[in-house]
């Protein structure tokens, strides 16, 4: 995105109804403290009246994400890492749609992962979807020119500030883990996918590289995709397999897991038997991506089983 601006979310955010919720977040949810903070908090719909006061501030990045989501687990960890290298400057709000449909209806969340900036209460739009580090970077670099521009300069205490920081080591990442979130962070999708098949032929029961790898191998799918070229297509020829693949893969991508699934098992129903194994295969790696214990995957199975026998 070459620039940002609050006009482009006219009609498209409305926090109306979030504006006067009681500051006190909700049982267990982290909310930031006027004084000394943590530059990343879990905002809740009960609790997000307060982060709009401190977008007075600074402002604020808001990252709309799910546990389901795959490329939301890539992206999160690089907004939540330029955020604190900004010392203060800028408060990251993580907003779990799944858990706050409030928030989710009022940003009109209708694909994730979704990032909007707040300035002095007011949205700005930073971006859709996994992107790399350095377009991050370069975002909130505009954003911080941005608040400038109307006043919001401030910088927030955040913990460590009156002493030397005594935040704990994070736990050293596996050679090759570190060296395929390092190839995530530099858009190089095959040598992230090259780092974790190979973590995966050392150790077959790496969960997390085996989770890494299909998120991969989904971003690697979808990123020269256009949308709306890939919608003709697949509306042009129902049976294309690989065309509906592409569609499924974007709506997956974007949140809209229920279509994606429907979707494929609408195609798995209508091919002949002995078309059907890739069909079956790719509806099984994207049970994975979204989750064993989501409902949409157990429904998705539950037809799958019913239309194979």
């Amino acid at each position: 995105m070459s620039q940002i601006s609050p006009a482009a979310l006219r009609g498209a955010v409305d926090l109306s109804t979030l504006r006067n919720r009681p500051a006190a977040p909700a049982e267990g949810a982290a909310a930031p403290a006027p004084g000394v903070v943590d530059v990343v908090v879990d905002a809740t719909d009960e609790s997000f009246g307060q982060i709009l006061e401190i977008s007075r501030t600074v402002p604020v990045v808001v990252d709309l994400w799910a546990e389901w989501c795959g490329p939301c687990k890539q992206l999160s960890p690089i907004i939540e890492k330029v955020t604190r290298e900004l010392g203060g400057r800028v408060l990251l709000a993580k907003v779990d749609v799944d858990a706050n449909p409030q928030l989710a209806q009022g940003f009109r969340a209708q694909s994730i992962p979704m990032v909007v900036a707040l300035i002095a209460g007011q949205p700005v739009p930073m971006f859709t979807g996994a992107v790399p580090e350095a377009q991050v970077r370069e975002v909130f670099d505009k954003l911080l020119q941005l608040a400038a521009q109307n006043g919001v300069t401030g910088t927030l205490a955040v913990d460590g500030d009156e002493g030397p920081a005594q935040t704990p080591a994070e736990p050293e990442l596996p050679p090759l883990h570190a060296e395929a979130y390092a190839a995530i962070e530099a858009g190089d999708y095959p040598a992230a996918i090259a780092a974790y098949e190979k973590a995966l032929a050392e150790n077959p029961r790496d969960e997390e590289a085996a989770a890494g790898l299909g998120q991969v191998r989904l971003l690697a799918r979808v990123q020269s995709l256009d949308l709306q070229t890939a919608r003709a297509a697949a509306a042009a020829s129902l049976l294309d397999v690989q065309a509906q693949f592409d569609v499924a893969d974007l709506d997956l991508a974007g949140g809209h897991v229920d279509d994606a699934f429907e979707r494929l098992l609408d195609l798995f129903a209508q091919l002949p038997a002995a078309e059907r194994a890739p069909v079956r295969e790719r509806l099984v790696e994207l049970f994975g991506l979204v989750g064993p214990g989501d409902p949409r995957v157990a429904a998705a199975r539950t037809r799958l089983t019913s239309l194979l026998f």
